[in-house]
């Protein structure tokens, strides 16, 4: 089976989950089954749950992991929901790689490249919002918050203004063209960070990613590894401010006189003080690599 898409930190990923022995783990964004096909394979006696919101996604995986149907469950949904859906069964591991899938990147009508012909980016196609709708019509000022929060654009003043007195723009080719010749130019495409903006905005990528850590805080799954790849900084501190919550044995206020909270209130310990990076070699092999991060915590 011709498989298109090289997960990253994948060498990494199947170490943090080598020990568990029984029960499932998740896969929150399955994609392509890249760390799933390697999970059951290293895994011998566990279990996959594999969550999409993709249908395009899910149908390869279900090809591609066929010959371990059995030990297999497929969903379709937001990973914000999964665990809430699964939490009865014994989850022994939760991994999430929030990037966009290259499956959504290459494929030019789904809108998320630059030379895409469509201003999509939905990762749910059957959602309402989508590029197209903050694009053309969002107003000034949410768009400004927008690429300020999300894009952390410099010039996200003047990225507003632009596109407000320029459109329509109908494609995202032709807003990334308009945006490399009327902006300044780095290391990095004139478009890339608002395109960023965008595509957190129409997907609530980071309001996901809260409420995905809510679900997991208010289950604790017992002697449980969650594994966390993130693309950016926004997604990256999220993920380091939760997991250092989680390892707080005493929740009284800053100005308490003294500890009343019973100081037993650690979920678990964060397994990497500083998060996993791609080596050279596999920013050489795989590009889009070279910003993600892996982050793992292991609940008591």
């Amino acid at each position: 089976m011709d498989v298109p898409h090289v997960p990253v930190l994948y060498e990494e990923t199947l170490e943090a989950f080598k020990d568990i022995d029984d029960g499932y783990i998740i896969d929150c964004t399955t994609g392509f089954a890249g760390h799933s096909f390697g999970l059951i394979s290293q895994n011998k006696n566990i279990k996959l749950i594999c969550n999409d919101q993709d249908d395009e996604a899910l149908a390869f995986s279900k090809e591609r992991l066929k010959d371990f149907k059995d030990r297999v469950i497929f969903n379709k949904g937001n990973f914000e929901h999964v665990l809430n859906k699964f939490k009865d069964y014994n989850i022994k591991g939760i991994l999430a790689d929030i990037g966009v899938s290259s499956l959504q990147l290459d494929k030019l009508q789904r809108g998320f490249g630059f030379e895409s012909d469509t201003l999509d980016m939905r990762m749910d196609q059957t959602q309402d919002l989508d590029a197209s709708t903050v694009v053309n019509n969002y107003s000034l000022e949410d768009l400004e918050k927008i690429f300020k929060e999300y894009g952390e654009v410099r010039e996200y003043k003047k990225v507003a203004s632009l596109i407000v007195n320029n459109r329509p723009f109908n494609s995202s080719k032709e807003l990334a063209e308009f945006l490399s010749k009327k902006m300044h130019k780095g290391k990095i495409h004139p478009a890339t960070l608002p395109f960023q903006a965008i595509r957190i905005e129409v997907n609530d990528e980071l309001g996901v990613l809260k409420r995905l850590f809510d679900s997991i805080e208010e289950i604790k799954p017992k002697d449980c590894i969650i594994g966390i790849i993130s693309f950016h900084s926004l997604e990256d501190r999220i993920v380091k401010k939760v997991f250092k919550k989680w390892t707080k044995s005493c929740i009284c206020p800053p100005e308490a006189f003294k500890c009343t909270c019973g100081n037993d209130h650690a979920l678990g310990k964060v397994i990497t003080k500083k998060p996993i990076i791609p080596t050279k070699d596999e920013i050489k092999q795989n590009p889009r690599s070279r910003s993600s991060k892996l982050r793992i915590f292991k609940f008591d």
